[in-house]
């Protein structure tokens, strides 16, 4: 597809949008450094850190994603109530995020990744987090959050890190709301919770995620098609993007239709949060009337844009507009 002036149209729409973002909020933390030599300790680099700094991840990425590309977002999730969750709530202030929905609890930490960078490489991650499932009261918090919020959202989009948020009965009750108000429900999903998103409208996994959540191993054409089909039928969504790193994405929808994107990475530097854009993009695109194939392609364009970037890195309209010449 390259019908330039019609995906240009549907960027000048993107701020009309107005997208709930449901999911597992992550403050990333960057530290830069150089490498000059090797541990006398341990065969390990030694980085010697120049400078530090905080970005929105998981579901506060994606709304991060969203609030680039010109929507109106609000953002639903759990924080901690300590440093890390002031530092992530500053953040999304400062980005024009709607952080009403955000709770904050002494029961769970802000999850924090920390990723150590040298010489445009990442070295390490680590993580620090608390996951499991979400109390009973916690839920219910969370969905009177959603309903409250809700009244004015075009679009939700769930993101399943896996962290504890999202749950059946969140999943349940939000496809309910959904389908009273007849607005789509898109999913960014975690493969051992597809059992959870019965009902979407449409779902974003990667290819990894698309195989073992429906126990086919795609490892070429004919056994992508044959995942794509299960996973569309499995969940009765209208359909399924699956992103396959540079070999670009393919939509499989309930009509049958198939359609291979290619990638439109010119360059790639760090796929951290790329799904995230993925997802943001895609969901932001539909909330403004573009069919599945013109939401894929706009996503494409967004991925291939954040991936040329070190870091977990958001697109911008002036930035799609660009990609398309």
């Amino acid at each position: 597809m390259k019908n330039t002036a019609k995906l240009k149209n549907i960027i000048n729409k993107l701020k009309k949008a107005r997208v709930m973002v449901i999911g597992d909020l992550i403050l990333d933390e960057f530290i830069w450094g150089n490498v000059s030599r090797i541990s006398p300790e341990a065969p390990i680099p030694v980085v010697e850190v120049i400078d530090e700094s905080f970005m929105p991840g998981g579901a506060a990425n994606v709304a991060n994603n969203i609030r680039s590309l010109g929507g109106e977002v609000t953002l639903v999730g759990l924080i901690g109530r300590d440093s890390r969750g002031k530092t992530l709530n500053r953040l999304l202030k400062k980005k024009g995020v709607n952080i009403q929905g955000i709770i904050a609890t002494p029961d769970r930490p802000t999850t924090l990744k920390s990723r150590i960078i040298a010489h445009r490489q990442q070295v390490v991650r680590v993580d620090k987090e608390k996951v499991e499932p979400i109390s009973s009261k916690l839920l219910d918090k969370t969905l009177s959050k959603i309903k409250a919020l809700s009244k004015n959202v075009d679009a939700f989009l769930i993101e399943d890190y896996g962290k504890g948020i999202i749950v059946p009965a969140l999943i349940k009750e939000v496809v309910k709301i959904a389908k009273k108000k007849k607005i789509m429900v898109t999913v960014d999903p975690k493969e051992n919770h597809i059992d959870y998103y019965k009902g979407v409208t449409a779902v974003t996994p990667n290819q990894f995620e698309a195989g073992k959540a429906i126990g086919i191993e795609i490892k070429d054409k004919k056994s992508l098609y044959r995942a794509g089909k299960k996973l569309l039928d499995l969940l009765k969504a209208k359909a399924a993007l699956i992103t396959l790193g540079e070999n670009g994405m393919c939509l499989f929808q309930k009509n049958d239709r198939v359609i291979h994107i290619p990638t439109m990475a010119k360059e790639v530097f760090d796929v951290s949060g790329a799904g995230d854009t993925v997802i943001g993009a895609f969901t932001l695109s539909l909330a403004v009337g573009a069919d599945m194939e013109e939401a894929a392609y706009l996503s494409n364009y967004a991925a291939g844009i954040v991936v040329g970037k070190v870091g977990v890195a958001v697109a911008t309209p002036a930035d799609l507009k660009a990609a398309l010449i």
